[in-house]
């Protein structure tokens, strides 16, 4: 699986998949509040970029990937609302 929790934080790692999107939306679900962990990561399927842009989780790491990197992860490090995460 290339979504984890540990420690508390939402671990993306590897290829991250549209499998996986439904795992990482149920762990935002669960806890809004939760830091999600990106610096594992390869790729993302637009899916999960999708759920992280909704949910607005904070984002910790930097992706393996340049691209992911340049144009993904800008859109994903906007403020959060006032209310911080949560579900979506």
């Amino acid at each position: 699986m290339s979504v984890r929790i540990a420690n508390q934080i939402i671990v993306l790692e590897g290829r991250c998949r549209i499998e996986e999107a439904e795992m990482l939306l149920g762990y935002l679900l669960e806890d809004g509040d939760r830091l999600v962990d990106l610096s594992g990561c390869e790729t993302m399927h637009s899916a999960v970029v999708q759920i992280l842009m909704a949910a607005k989780p904070v984002i910790s790491g930097r992706p393996i990937d340049p691209f992911l990197c340049a144009h993904i992860l800008p859109l994903l490090e906007t403020e959060r609302s006032p209310s911080g995460g949560g579900p979506l």
